[in-house]
């Protein structure tokens, strides 16, 4: 055994004085690093913006379709008689094509429709082409402004869906368009 005294190695400070741990450390206040904050924000609007633009092109899209599917299902007779089939709105108009009435002018094609003895007057823009002719009952997808119904859409067939829901006016559609051919 080695009865020699031993010696603290030379990196262990004395426990007598604690100045050989405080020289190691810098414990002096340090100045601030700036950071790029500014860029950060830039970054997060660009975002917001794009949102905001996407939520609003949505509603207008939801607000057009949403307007234009809530034309009011009329016949020719309910013009003014019934909630929904006033002027100056827009609506679908059913009638049958009054014979002799139609004509084409300047990329319009105007005729007159009856429904119940009652008849209004049509100016449709285009040509309705198909199936459309004098005697058939037809349905108009337009407004009425003074007394004249302005249609841009036409349709001559109707779904079966339509037909189930609307039997007995199909069924004064189909009589008062066979009245159509015999009174010549």
């Amino acid at each position: 055994m080695n009865d020699a005294p031993s010696t603290p190695p030379a990196n262990v400070p004395d426990d007598t004085t604690g100045d050989e741990l405080t020289s190691d450390l810098d414990l002096s206040p340090r100045t601030a690093v700036p950071t790029a904050t500014g860029a950060k924000r830039n970054r997060k609007v660009l975002p917001i913006v794009v949102l905001a633009l996407a939520v609003v092109a949505g509603g207008v899209i939801v607000t057009q379709f949403l307007s234009s599917a809530v034309d009011f299902f009329c016949n020719v007779d309910e013009v003014g008689e019934r909630e929904g089939c006033e002027e100056d709105r827009r609506i679908r108009l059913q009638g049958t094509v009054d014979e002799g009435t139609i004509a084409s002018d300047s990329g319009e094609t105007t005729f007159t429709m009856t429904y119940n003895a009652v008849t209004m007057n049509v100016v449709y823009d285009g040509d309705p082409g198909g199936i459309f002719q004098e005697c058939i009952p037809v349905v108009v997808h337009g407004e009425i402004r003074s007394g004249v119904l302005y249609g841009d859409r036409l349709e001559v067939k109707h779904s079966d869906e339509y037909a189930a829901e609307n039997d007995a006016e199909l069924a004064d559609a189909v009589a008062e368009s066979e009245k159509c051919g015999s009174a010549a």
